[in-house]
Parts: structure tokens; C-alpha cells; sequence
């Protein structure tokens, strides 16, 4: 039986969540996983369903075989098992099995899951208090202070700075060459020279610098103007080898930085914030053999924008998925790192609340910029900065579409890579030529929508609260 895990179980019992349809589909890993679920999402194919109030949900689906599948969803993860062979996270039944619960409240019976469901939501409950008590030990000593010999760590640690060091010279020798030969070159060298020059970062333990070798070899197929981008990337490249060259030089959090760009792993190294956490968007990137799934989250009182980060490896999705538009009361730590959002999902204090929530405030055009700008000072190699504009309407534009202030004279061109989306037609209609708060990425390239909220009617005089509205995933 193969077990499809998603998440970590939540330390606290709360009520079990229904989620809406398009919050369910915003799990799915790929539009495939999203077509296939669809079709099970209906009451023909299962039976022997049903929920619980600590937020498991089960149900038996009729597949090719002579026994059904058994699916069992931890909505408090979320996680998933189903005995189907396979390796999505979540697999087809599952997402069949939460589209006919948010489709249908009266779809599935309040009950007790059976035993072959139970066993496994027993076993996650175990394994919450073991890492509960792995993190608060007797004694009070923590159970992760560090390596059990230093001395070792050290030794390893400066054996891979050195392999790093080595990297980086053979990758200066390669764009030294490729300058000097001329960029035209590039176009008939193909992109098997680039995959090598990746592959020997990997070997030198540098998959920072692989990642950003692999996207200068699909540069020279991007279309018109493509050398001026091979140029960019290339000075980029060489910035940050200088940067790992001098790295004793440079101010602490620019350093961490460089390491982070580098491909070092950054550990959490702040405080944990605790706060309500509006879950902005989900989306998965391939990144060589792997793939990357990124969550941004607003928190509420704290006011800060976080990512999580995950990755799956050899054809399996990430494990950490949170729907979209759902707030979850929790604690996350922020890694170090000048510029760097990037946080470690710590204690849930309930399940993922569906409810609606206002979203956070937005800016204008120009201030998005000058955020963007703000940033790129702190980390030279950020691509976009997460920003939501306020009152903006689409609009097309010469070369595709572009997002305009409603009461000013200056927008952001939506990223090419959103222009292919069919979710663009989607912002486009909830807009209907009005204005919406859009959250997105703001970089070079443009701005890239990810979720929209639509115009909210004005708070009468004396009203502080803010109105709760649902947040429409784009991506």
C-alpha cells in the first residue's frame, strides 16, 4: 500500500475544515492531478464515506481493479493516503474525495473512520507527540543544539567550501570564454554545453549555481533581445562568484545571502512569530530533477509576508501543501539572509480556517517598484519581491497586459510567463473594468499575478473591522 504523506500532524485537536472547490484544486500538483480529481469529485464512484470532527475524512473509491481505493485526508495537514500507486501528493482520489465534500455538505455522513483509516490517523497522532517531545525534552536541554562533534562539522564544512571555491573558478573560466568568444556563440553551442558546466556545480556542491547555469542555457532560445538577457544573467553570475570569493569581506547578512545563493542550506535563525496567516498562494517550479513548491502567507497582525519553501525529488510532489485562502493560526521562523522571506512552518494551533479574510493592504504601482528596488539593494541576485497592488484594473496593452493604477497614471506590465495563463482571463473578469487588490510578484520581468481579491464596498463611518472577502487564486 503506498502511503502519500503531505504534511506533519497538528499538535492540537480543532474541528474538521470544509473546504471550497477552487481551495481543494489549489492542492493538486499539476492540471492534470486538477482534470482527474474533477471527475471524481461527484458521489457515483465512492462509498463507505465520511468525516470527523478532528478533521479526518475518508471514503472507499471505485477504480480498474476488483477492490476499491481506500483514501484517508488529515485535513489538519494537510496529508493524504490512498492505496492507489500514485505518486502525486495528493493523488486524484483525494482531491475526487474533498471536491464531493466541498460540492456537497450533505455528501458525506458525520461518523468513526474505520479501522484501516483510523490506524493511519493514530499512527500521525503518535508521531506528533514524539516530535513534541523531541523538541521540549526533559531537562530542558535542546534535543538540537547543534552537532555532536564540532570538530567534525567544521572539517566537512571547509572541505565543501573548498569544492565551492574550486566550482567557482571553472565557472568564471566558462563565462571569461563565452565573453570573449562573443555571445553569438551561445546560439549554436546548444544547451548541452550549459547542462555540463551545471552538472559540474552540482559535483562541486554548488546547486545555486547550477540552477542559474541551466536558465543562461535556455536564454538563447527565449526570443528576441535574448543576448542582452544572456548578458545580464552572465554579470549576475559573475557578482556572485565574486561574492563567494570575497565572502570574508562582505557584511554579515549580505553574506548569509551569498551562501544562500550559492546553494548552502540556511538554517531558521529567528525568533518564532506566532500569528493568523493568510495563505496567499501555492505553486510548484521545476528546478532540475526537482521540483520546488512555494506558499506565501500574510500574517495578520504581524504584518509580514513569509514563504515556505518544500521540494519533492524523483517524481513526487511536495509534501507541504496549504489551500489557498484559508488562514492558519501558527508559528514560523525566518531563516537568516539579507532580503530573505523564507520561513520553517512550526506549531499549528488549529486546522486551516476556510473562512474569508480581508487582504493585506495593498500599494501602488510606483511603490511596488520602489520595494522591489528596496530589496535589490539587500540581495542583488532577487528576481521579484512579493507586493499586493490596491485598485488597480487590467488592461491590454501593445505588447500583452498590463495592471494600472485606477487613480493615478502608472502600471506594471503583467510578467510574460503570466500571459499564457488562462487564470489571467479569470483576474480579468472578477475585475470586469473596475478595480481589484491583486498579490503578486513584482521583478524585472513584471508583475506576476498569483491571487485577487475583489472591490470591497466602502466601511461605514466609526467601522474599524475589515471586510472578509475570498481570495481567488491565480496560478
Amino acid at each position: 500500500m503506498l502511503l502519500t504523506d503531505g504534511g506533519e500532524p497538528l499538535r492540537t485537536a480543532a474541528p474538521a475544515v470544509r473546504w471550497t472547490v477552487e481551495q481543494v484544486l489549489a492542492l493538486a500538483p499539476d492540471d492534470a492531478s486538477r482534470k482527474a480529481g474533477n471527475k471524481l469529485g461527484s458521489a457515483g464512484p465512492w462509498s463507505d464515506t465520511g468525516w470527523d470532527g478532528p478533521g479526518a475524512v475518508w471514503g472507499l473509491c471505485k477504480g480498474s481493479g476488483s477492490k476499491p481505493y481506500r483514501t484517508v485526508i488529515d485535513t489538519t495537514g494537510p496529508a493524504y493516503k490512498c492505496s492507489c500507486p500514485s505518486r502525486k501528493f495528493p493523488c486524484k482520489h483525494a482531491l475526487g474525495l474533498l471536491l464531493l465534500r466541498a460540492s456537497d455538505e450533505t455528501a458525506l455522513p458525520a461518523a468513526q473512520p474505520p479501522d484501516w483509516a483510523a490506524e493511519w490517523l493514530a499512527d500521525r497522532r503518535r508521531r506528533a507527540e514524539a516530535a513534541a517531545l523531541k523538541e521540549r525534552p526533559e531537562g530542558g536541554e535542546d534535543a538540537s543544539a547543534g552537532p555532536a562533534d564540532p570538530e567534525a562539522a567544521r572539517r566537512r564544512a571547509e572541505r565543501r567550501a573548498e569544492r565551492i571555491g574550486g566550482g567557482v573558478q571553472e565557472l568564471e573560466r566558462r563565462l571569461t570564454d563565452l565573453v570573449r568568444g562573443g555571445l553569438a556563440a551561445a546560439e549554436q553551442t546548444g544547451y548541452g554545453l550549459w547542462e555540463e558546466t551545471a552538472a559540474r556545480m552540482v559535483d562541486a556542491q554548488a546547486p545555486g549555481l547550477a540552477g542559474r547555469v541551466r536558465e543562461l542555457g535556455a536564454i538563447p532560445a527565449s526570443g528576441p533581445g535574448w543576448p542582452v538577457r544572456l548578458l545580464e544573467e552572465c554579470a549576475l553570475l559573475h557578482l556572485l562568484d565574486a561574492g563567494w570569493q570575497g565572502i570574508d569581506r562582505l557584511p554579515r547578512p549580505l553574506a548569509a545571502t551569498v551562501r544562500t545563493r550559492i546553494g548552502l542550506p540556511a538554517p531558521p535563525g529567528g525568533a518564532p512569530v506566532r500569528d493568523h496567516w493568510l495563505v496567499l498562494a501555492q505553486y510548484d517550479t521545476p528546478e532540475g530533477k526537482i521540483v520546488a513548491r512555494r506558499i506565501w502567507l500574510y500574517g495578520r497582525e504581524s504584518r509580514r509576508t513569509a514563504l515556505l519553501l518544500s521540494f519533492g525529488a524523483a517524481g513526487r510532489s511536495p509534501g507541504q501543501a496549504l489551500p489557498v485562502g484559508t488562514t492558519l493560526d501558527a508559528e514560523l521562523t525566518p531563516h537568516r539572509g539579507a532580503g530573505q522571506l523564507r520561513a520553517d512552518l512550526g506549531t499549528q494551533f488549529g486546522t486551516p480556517a476556510p473562512a474569508g479574510a480581508p487582504p493585506p493592504p495593498g500599494v501602488t504601482a510606483g511603490e511596488a517598484i520602489a520595494a522591489y528596488g528596496r530589496a535589490l539593494g539587500e540581495d542583488p541576485w532577487l528576481d521579484s519581491w512579493p507586493v499586493t497592488l490596491r485598485d488597480v484594473i487590467p488592461v491590454p496593452s501593445r505588447d500583452g497586459w498590463q495592471l494600472a493604477d485606477a487613480e493615478g497614471d502608472s502600471a506594471l506590465p503583467v510578467a510574460p510567463a503570466a500571459l499564457s495563463r488562462p487564470a489571467l482571463w479569470k483576474l480579468v473578469a472578477l475585475s470586469g473594468g473596475g478595480p481589484v487588490t491583486v498579490f503578486g510578484e513584482c521583478g524585472h520581468r513584471g508583475f506576476d499575478p498569483l491571487a485577487a481579491w475583489p472591490a470591497t464596498p466602502a466601511r461605514p463611518a466609526g467601522t474599524e473591522t475589515e471586510t472578509p472577502v475570498e481570495t481567488v487564486p491565480l496560478i
